[in-house]
């Protein structure tokens, strides 16, 4: 017979506890891989569109972008800027094929899908990089392009409106456009304007040379021009004194009766009215997007809607002779600026009536007739 050996029971135990540590390991181990099969299964299961593989061969940015790098006309037309203007952006900002993803949108006014089929990518990734290249060139243009003016800059354009447009001490037209957008969530009728459409505004003070002075976007369409003026970024400013505006000071003397006719000052009032609206009608032409409903959040829309004002002045700075007027030297610039008017909003101030007046007979005086009248 042979001899029974008794384990002492401390060998035992460690050897129990040496077998569930092993189990463990094991079932932590197939956890582990079970875990892996599950994430490569996800990773197969995304599924990329034979069209989006092919971006680099057939997409537009590689096919049509590549052949306009010689014919300027056709680079012109089809990214709303000359090549030397779109190099100078790319470097500003970088990412040259996100650049021209965006600026066909802005300049086509075709749909998120339209130009993700063009370019052969993603509709959310077309709506991605038209966000991401819009905030770039606010954050790197805006503040070179549409700076706080100065009091000589205010002086600027006073002289180009009485020089250009014939109409003295104007430091800029203003006007509001709206902006045709898509049913913002849970705002009622707050954009919803007098033609049945929903929009936001686009508040503009316009130099003499079609450029943006300021701007202020996105004040509700159902107040009224004098409510989103005074409710603006500008009209608050202009309130508390912090545009930098010359002191006020007097038109020229009026060498003429008070039952002069009121046809001049009607006529160059609506030549020196008419540049914000023509400002308006140059940033359409330019950007098709104003010819179709935006769709896109009001932060988006935004947004989108600065930066093509800052693209507005950034293409025309090389490129002001393309709508330059044949300037008068009949007259030099009557010194100084429009007296300040109190009040914004509702029925006209009496200080509006007495401006009119003023500049009624200037218009007829010798200091401010032109040759033709």
């Amino acid at each position: 017979m042979c001899p029974i050996h008794i384990e002492p029971t401390s060998a035992r135990r460690q050897r129990q506890y040496a077998s569930m540590h092993n189990l463990a390991i094991m079932a932590l181990l197939l956890d582990e891989e079970e875990n892996s099969d599950r994430v490569a299964s996800k990773k197969r299961s995304i599924w990329v569109h034979d069209i989006l593989k092919k971006r680099k061969i057939d997409g537009e940015y590689v096919t049509l972008c590549k052949m306009l790098e010689d014919p300027e006309e056709k680079f012109f037309k089809y990214f709303r800027m000359t090549r030397f203007q779109f190099n100078v952006l790319f470097l500003k900002i970088g990412k040259k094929e996100k650049l021209a993803v965006c600026l066909r949108f802005l300049g086509t006014g075709d749909s998120y899908q339209t130009i993700a089929f063009s370019f052969r990518l993603g509709h959310s990734t077309v709506q991605s990089i038209v966000l991401e290249v819009c905030s770039a060139i606010i954050f790197m243009l805006k503040d070179e392009y549409i700076p706080i003016p100065g009091e000589e800059d205010w002086k600027r354009i006073a002289e180009e409106f009485w020089e250009i447009w014939n109409f003295p001490n104007c430091i800029g037209a203003l006007d509001g456009k709206h902006i045709v957008i898509e049913a913002p969530p849970n705002s009622g009728s707050l954009y919803f304007n007098y033609k049945k459409t929903f929009s936001i505004v686009l508040l503009a003070l316009v130099d003499a040379q079609y450029k943006f002075v300021a701007v202020d976007i996105g004040a509700y369409c159902k107040n009224s021009d004098g409510g989103i003026f005074s409710n603006s970024n500008l009209g608050k400013a202009l309130e508390k004194n912090k545009l930098n505006i010359p002191n006020e000071q007097y038109l020229p003397r009026p060498q003429v009766r008070e039952d002069q006719n009121k046809r001049k000052f009607n006529d160059r009032l609506s030549r020196a009215r008419k540049v914000v609206e023509d400002a308006f009608g140059q940033q359409a032409a330019k950007f098709r997007i104003y010819c179709r409903r935006l769709n896109a959040l009001l932060k988006n829309a935004d947004t989108i809607v600065m930066t093509t004002c800052i693209l507005h002045i950034y293409i025309k700075e090389d490129a002001t002779d393309v709508h330059s007027r044949e300037v008068s030297s009949s007259s030099s610039l009557p010194a100084g600026l429009i007296t300040s008017l109190n009040g914004q909003g509702g029925s006209a101030q009496p200080e509006a009536f007495e401006n009119r007046v003023k500049f009624k007979k200037n218009f007829c005086s010798p200091a401010g007739k032109l040759p033709w009248e």
